[in-house]
C-alpha cells in the first residue's frame, strides 16, 4: 500500500480532507487538490491547485502527480457544491449548467485525465462521491439531485466499460454528513415569491438534520473500504441513514417512499 498513489479532489475540508487523511494514514501518498491550492502543513497529505471546471488545471495537476509519482493508483472525485433549497425553475440556465460543470463534468474531466495513465499500467480505481439523492428524489434541491443522478448513471456505464484494464469505477452513497458544505450553499439566481415560504421551511428541516449527522469520517472509511476491495462493489452507501434510505428505495412501494419524502420535509401531502 505505501507505493499506490491517491488523488482526490476537494480536500481542503469535509469529506474529502478526511478521505485524504484516511487514505494517507493507510499507507496511500495522497495528493489532495482545492481550487485555491493550500499548504499540506499537518494535513498529512500533499495540496495542488485544481479547479474542477478548466480543462487545462485538471490537465496541469495530473501531470504534476505523474512527475512525480509515474503513476495514479486511485482517483476520488469529490469536489462539489449545491443551491440552498430552492425551486427548480429558481436556478437560470447558467446557474443549473454551473452545477452541472462542477459536480458531474468536473468528474468527466477528472477521469478522462487519469485513464490513459491508468490503461497504461493495468490497473487503477476510480471512487465517486455521489449521494442517497443519486437515487432519490429531493424537493427543493433538483438541480443538485439531478447531479448526482448524472454521477450514477456515467459510474455504472463507465466500470463495464474499464474492467479489461483492471480498472473500476464504484459510487459512495453519504445521506447527511455534517461538513462545511452547506455553509457554501449558492444561493438561487432568479428567486420566486411564490417558493419564499416553503423552501424556508424545508431549509430549517435540513439544517435540524444536519446538526444531528454522522461525520465526514464514516464516509472516508467507506472509501478506503472501496478502495481496498478486491472485487468491489459498484455502489456504498456511507453512513446508517444512508443504508436504510438505499433499503426503502430497493423494497417500498413508491407510493409509500413518496409519502415518507414529504413527511420528513415537513410538506403537504
Amino acid at each position: 500500500m505505501k507505493n499506490k498513489i491517491a488523488l482526490v479532489t476537494g480536500a481542503s475540508s469535509g469529506i474529502g480532507e478526511s478521505t485524504a487523511r484516511h487514505l494517507a494514514a493507510a499507507g496511500y501518498t495522497v495528493y489532495g487538490t482545492s481550487r485555491r491550492g493550500a499548504q499540506a502543513g499537518q494535513r498529512g497529505f500533499n495540496m495542488l491547485a485544481l479547479d474542477v471546471t478548466s480543462d487545462a488545471s485538471v490537465e496541469a495537476a495530473v501531470a504534476t502527480v505523474m512527475r512525480r509519482e509515474g503513476r495514479i493508483d486511485l482517483l476520488v472525485n469529490n469536489a462539489g457544491f449545491g443551491v440552498a433549497p430552492a425551486g427548480a425553475e429558481e436556478s437560470s440556465i447558467e446557474q443549473a449548467q454551473s452545477i452541472f460543470d462542477t459536480n458531474f463534468f468536473g468528474v468527466i474531466r477528472m477521469t478522462r485525465a487519469v485513464l490513459p495513465y491508468m490503461r497504461a499500467q493495468g490497473s487503477g480505481r476510480i471512487i465517486n462521491i455521489g449521494s442517497v439523492l443519486g437515487f432519490l428524489p429531493m424537493p427543493y434541491g433538483a438541480l443538485y439531485a439531478a447531479s448526482k443522478h448524472a454521477i450514477e448513471g456515467y459510474s455504472e456505464s463507465l466500470d463495464h466499460e474499464l474492467r479489461n484494464w483492471g480498472i473500476r469505477t464504484v459510487v459512495i452513497e453519504p445521506a447527511y454528513t455534517k461538513t462545511p458544505f452547506d455553509a457554501n450553499f449558492l444561493e438561487p439566481d432568479a428567486k420566486l415569491e411564490a417558493y419564499r415560504e416553503v423552501c424556508a421551511a424545508v431549509n430549517k428541516r435540513v439544517q435540524e438534520v444536519m446538526a444531528g449527522a454522522e461525520g465526514p469520517e464514516v464516509v472516508a472509511e467507506v472509501v478506503l473500504k472501496a478502495a481496498e476491495a478486491p472485487i468491489p462493489k459498484l455502489r456504498y452507501t456511507a453512513g446508517k441513514v444512508a443504508g436504510r434510505l438505499r433499503l426503502l428505495r430497493t423494497f417500498a412501494p413508491a407510493g409509500l417512499l413518496d409519502s415518507g419524502v414529504r413527511k420528513d420535509l415537513r410538506l403537504a401531502s
